[in-house]
């Protein structure tokens, strides 16, 4: 097999591939001579089948499928012995290959067009600044932590007179134009109604006051504009109750209130482990170490994002775009142009990165390794646990279950991607100048807008 590369430009190339009959000749004869083992044809013994037969009936289908994977194996090994990176994959220039009669010829020739990773050369030094934003902690971001943490583990409880916050459990039934029920009137015997979300100031008052087993008309449209919210309330689909309204009458079988959890020892407990915590006291430090913790994170995520941001502007490359675009449309079979098109930018931005990315972590070495992926899994799966209120999980328990998401290929593929690009991230910290800033929570989160 003969393998010659055409440049075009800086960027693409042409590979032609010229395949004779000796380099896939033998390959097919052992494939064929296996389905002739294992062909059970009506008329001969199994393994009997002449082999003229087997030929006739599959031949030419073994013929191509060698050809093609002789023809990917050898491209596959060009590229890599030569040392040519590639955005993307090979295309095979289909207009020349349609004419290509795989019954009657035994050499061929294929060209496939290729789209070359460009050179250059990071434009970013010291002369860069980029801030790194000291986030100050205030009274409110602590009261919002404690309230954060006492409405997790709160709870409902009943209640005798219902207020503007409570949760009232009932039967919903429909009445006609003269207050009474309608029997074919849509009903439900467990309706459940949030009364704070009443849309409607007047009918919402005269929810509140109630007790058990008093009843409530009001007017179903007004109370709740939104079909999704009616649907829910009478248990129905949202096609059911479109075009829905008039009167109707809600009789409380129960009123139950939420009770934000008090600061104690049970609390302490529940949020992070028998005996952690002692006091309230060391509550308050516990909270005002997370929120720095939290807030450390935030800062460095910003800082990273910036010098990404700065990075991918100051260098610059062009890219086989032409090429990138006829690749996307063919990887991605339910794409249109149109739509190639309009996510491209996207695309270009994000492929600048991966190669700006790669070319770093090479010239440094950058290597992961098993404990580094054990130890951002269970990073990632302490984080997932504290989400779910599992405050006070094992470390034998966290270990097992990161343990697991790493035997998930794709899991384990992300989890690996996101310490690279940590760790060239934290490389890039050294090409510039960082500056410290204080500023408020606020001022922060503007810088997101």
């Amino acid at each position: 097999m003969n393998i010659t590369r055409e440049k075009i430009d800086d960027l693409n190339a042409v590979l032609k591939i010229e395949i004779v009959k000796t380099d896939y000749e033998e390959k097919v004869e052992n494939v064929l001579k296996d389905y002739r083992k294992k062909a059970n044809i009506k008329g001969f013994r199994p393994g009997m089948v002449p082999m003229g037969i087997i030929k006739k009936m599959y031949g030419k289908a073994v013929k191509i499928d060698e050809i093609n994977k002789a023809v990917s194996e050898n491209v596959h090994k060009y590229l890599t012995d030569e040392k040519i990176e590639i955005l993307g994959d090979p295309l095979p220039k289909t207009n020349e290959q349609e004419i290509i009669d795989f019954e009657t010829q035994d050499e061929f020739s294929f060209s496939f067009d290729i789209g070359l990773t460009p050179a250059f050369d990071l434009n970013i030094s010291k002369k860069n600044k980029v801030s790194q934003y000291e986030i100050t902690i205030d009274e409110k971001m602590k009261s919002d932590f404690v309230n954060n943490y006492t409405r997790r583990f709160g709870e409902l409880r009943k209640a005798d007179v219902s207020e503007e916050k409570d949760i009232l459990k009932g039967k919903i039934e429909a009445l006609d134009d003269k207050g009474n029920l309608k029997p074919e009137g849509p009903v439900n015997e467990a309706s459940t109604l949030a009364i704070d979300i009443i849309k409607d100031e007047e009918i919402k008052k005269g929810f509140i006051g109630k007790k058990e087993n008093d009843p409530v008309d009001f007017d179903i449209k007004k109370a709740f504009p939104n079909d999704h919210e009616i649907a829910g309330l009478l248990k129905k689909k949202k096609e059911e109750v479109e075009g829905l309204e008039g009167t109707f009458r809600f009789t409380i079988i129960e009123i139950t209130r939420f009770h934000s959890a008090e600061i104690n020892q049970e609390l302490f407990n529940r949020i992070y482990g028998e005996g952690i915590v002692n006091s309230e006291e060391e509550f308050h430090n516990k909270i005002e170490e997370e929120i720095r913790e939290s807030l450390k994170r935030e800062s460095e995520f910003k800082l990273m994002q910036d010098i990404k941001k700065l990075i991918i502007e100051k260098t610059d490359f062009s890219l086989p775009e032409d090429f990138l675009k006829r690749w996307l449309l063919r990887v991605n079979e339910k794409t249109t142009g149109e739509e190639i098109e309009k996510e491209f930018d996207s695309f270009r931005h994000d492929l600048k990165w991966q190669l700006i990315r790669s070319k770093i972590a090479k010239e440094n070495e950058v290597k992961i390794t098993e404990e580094e992926l054990q130890k951002e899994a269970e990073i990632i799966t302490r984080y997932q646990f504290r989400q779910y209120g599992l405050f006070y999980a094992t470390d034998e328990q966290i270990t097992n279950y990161a343990k697991e998401t790493l035997k998930r290929e794709e899991d384990a593929k992300r989890i690996a991607d996101k310490i690279l690009e940590d760790k060239v991230l934290q490389l890039l910290k050294d090409y510039v100048s960082i500056e410290s800033k204080n500023v408020s929570v606020e001022d922060f989160n503007k810088l997101f807008e």
